[in-house]
């Protein structure tokens, strides 16, 4: 059995050496890259060479795979969501600070991105750690979240009155179905991850829009400082893709930011999500 050789990241993730992911996930493999994913929040790969099927069979050894239901899929592969920006498009998709599906009832538990078509420079992305991010509050704010729920929603993103719905946006047209845009859910603020059983922030900027008993307005300074503290450079890291570069994020212990900085040249990547569990406080 291949041996998996974690390399911690600084701030958060771990780059995992020694595993061909299109041969090498047997069992014992697959339950080390889960205890790793839920210790570490994001596992890089490199030097992969993962076709459409090999993507499909990695996200499969790890749970249900989520069908999108707003972005384009890539032909063949419905299971496949394509994450695309053209050389003549100004505005990227994933560009704030975000988590995926948190407004599902269920969230999933990670996404799984494959590099296909990268720029000569940029297109980082750039992951934060939400368990130092809980973990580096004071106590007394620490209390008071771990009383708190909050609501998320698809509405604002995906729905018919969302950015990417604009007609002078370049965003409209990469994403559709606009009409299906119609989840919110109820979290805990503060989750014990269903894997390593640590306490981890769970609200962020894309998809939560309040506390729960509480307005927008009310919400909007306290959701603005826990993001400028989750975000402070101790707590995050930057991954630059490289042909055959892969990462595995879970998407209850971190977010992710996706840098809009390769104007002028096309970047295509490839993602599956992974179906996860009901969260608990």
């Amino acid at each position: 059995m291949a041996q998996v050789d974690i390399e911690p990241g600084d701030g958060v993730g771990a780059y995992i050496h020694g595993i061909d992911l299109a041969r090498d996930l047997k069992d014992g493999v697959v339950a080390d890259l889960r205890q790793a994913l839920g210790d570490y929040g994001v596992l890089f790969f490199r030097d992969q060479n993962l076709a459409p099927e090999d993507h499909i069979a990695m996200a499969e050894c790890f749970g249900k795979i989520n069908v999108n239901r707003f972005f384009g899929q890539v032909d063949g592969h419905p299971q496949i969501a394509e994450v695309r920006k053209e050389p003549d498009q100004r505005s990227n998709i994933g560009g704030n600070w975000h988590t995926d599906h948190s407004y599902d009832q269920e969230p999933a538990m990670g996404s799984i991105l494959v590099a296909r078509e990268l720029p000569n420079r940029g297109g980082d992305t750039v992951f934060a750690n939400m368990y130092a991010a809980f973990d580096s509050l004071s106590p007394g704010l620490q209390e008071t979240l771990s009383g708190l729920r909050a609501v998320h929603s698809s509405r604002h993103v995906f729905g018919d009155k969302s950015r990417y719905d604009k007609a002078n946006s370049d965003l409209a047209g990469r994403l559709g179905n606009t009409d299906a845009a119609v989840q919110d859910s109820v979290h805990p603020v503060v989750i014990r991850h269903p894997i390593s059983g640590r306490r981890a922030l769970y609200v962020n900027r894309g998809f939560t829009i309040r506390f729960d008993g509480w307005t927008a307005e009310e919400t909007q300074p306290l959701l603005d400082y826990l993001v400028r503290h989750a975000t402070r450079p101790e707590h995050i890291h930057k991954f630059h893709w490289r042909p055959g570069s892969v990462a595995f994020w879970d998407n209850r212990a971190t977010w992710h930011y996706a840098i809009n900085d390769y104007h002028g040249q096309r970047r295509l990547m490839h993602r599956i999500t992974v179906e996860g569990v009901a969260l608990a406080a």
